[in-house]
């Protein structure tokens, strides 16, 4: 049996922060960072049967072309990701009744549907990126057993090539789900490494009144290159939601639409209208 202490719930048994029960959740989910982009999507819904908010953790579940879509707001960065991929999965495979993890296990298909800037100059705005891979330059994955699942050979060429300082913590690789890769493809689509930093301005190269360890990170990013594969885009939430993901047997992909691109210093004219293309063609696919 699990302990209270370890898996918390509410008064009525939903679990802590998502303030969620098993049955408000379908089996295929759509990850967003912002909390009002959840209706920015399940406004193409044809039914919403449930709708709630925590904090930041916004979740609608209903209807799209009968197929059932659950739509949730993880706010941002890492640590976020590892409560609400815990309590996920506590959903559908652990007996919140009895605290014990159930015999036979659930995997859950999860598309993070996000807004990015790309680091390649022939990467336009308004296009679409998929995370091949998710490089974490974060530290919170490390605090599971992640050598299994992680792409070491990959690390070690990124450690190397951008002479990383391993005082800030080893970066990890996981893979996006090939099931989910297939499913979501198209000539439209850039695949590549997609960065998840831990923070938005010091960790992601940018710099206003303190200067950063290492000013020339983003362009060695940016020249990153593992057996054809390069560094694509950099947020802060892939990488995290990979690992989760992968070591707790859930499918997971991450598509951004590219709003901005860092190399050349542009900005989409119409960011809003980028998003909602991408919304669209992942609902597509879901629905197929």
């Amino acid at each position: 049996m699990i302990q209270s202490s370890e898996l918390i719930l509410n008064p009525d048994g939903s679990v802590y922060h998502l303030n969620l029960l098993p049955e408000h959740i379908a089996h295929d989910i759509i990850f967003v960072g912002d909390q009002n982009r959840v209706e920015k999507i399940t406004q193409f819904f044809d039914s919403i049967e449930f709708s709630t908010q925590k904090r930041e953790f916004k979740t609608q579940t209903g209807i799209f072309k009968g197929k059932r879509i659950t739509v949730m707001s993880t706010g941002i960065g890492p640590d976020n990701i590892d409560i609400v991929m815990n309590e996920l999965d506590a959903l559908v495979n652990i007996d919140l009744k009895t605290r014990a993890p159930k015999e036979n296990l659930t995997s859950l298909n999860i598309i993070r549907i996000g807004t990015s800037g790309s680091l390649q100059a022939d990467i336009p705005v308004d296009s679409f990126v998929m995370g091949k891979f998710g490089l974490g330059l974060d530290n919170m994955l490390r605090s599971y057993l992640i050598d299994e699942i992680s792409e070491i050979e990959m690390e070690d060429a990124f450690i190397k090539h951008t002479n990383w300082d391993l005082r800030k913590g080893r970066p990890y690789v996981i893979s996006c789900s090939e099931k989910l890769e297939k499913r979501m493809e198209s000539d439209r689509i850039f695949k590549g490494i997609t960065g998840t930093a831990g923070g938005f301005y010091g960790p992601q190269g940018r710099v206003l009144r303190l200067n950063i360890q290492d000013e020339n990170l983003n362009s060695k990013m940016d020249s990153f290159n593992y057996n054809g594969t390069r560094m694509t885009n950099l947020e802060m939430e892939t990488g995290a939601i990979y690992g989760l993901g992968k070591l707790l047997g859930h499918n997971c992909l991450s598509l951004n639409a590219i709003i901005a691109n860092r190399a050349n210093g542009t900005f989409s004219e119409d960011p809003y209208k980028a998003v909602d293309e991408l919304i669209a063609y992942a609902l597509g696919k879901l629905a197929e």
